[in-house]
């Protein structure tokens, strides 16, 4: 009961006391206020400008990358070319009808 009553006392004065150093602290390990000064060589609003050119094209980069890979493979006919070897793995080349598979031997749709 000692404990807690001493606890609640310690807990008041330390927040008084903080309370009270509110006020003076001082402003040095502050930011300064934003100001519209340059920043190495450059004033914020060709950073602004110079940022939103890069983000335009990153944007095209990644749409033209998602089209890319969203394209459909096209269909290949039976008998026509539809695989080719590169070194030890096969490349796709197109995709085979419904009822017919890429044969990896010959490389043609049967």
């Amino acid at each position: 009961m000692e404990g807690v009553r001493v606890l609640v006392y310690l807990s008041v004065c330390l927040s008084m006391l903080t309370s009270l150093c509110q006020g003076q602290r001082s402003t040095d390990g502050q930011l300064p206020p934003a100001a519209d000064e340059p920043t190495l060589g450059l004033t914020t609003r060709e950073l602004a400008e110079a940022l939103q050119g890069f983000l335009d094209e990153a944007d095209t980069r990644v749409a033209l990358s998602v089209e890319k890979k969203a394209s459909v493979i096209p269909r290949c006919d039976i008998g026509e070319r539809c695989a080719m070897k590169h070194g030890p793995r096969i490349g796709r080349l197109c995709d085979c009808l419904r009822g017919t598979a890429c044969n990896t031997f010959f490389l043609r749709c049967y």
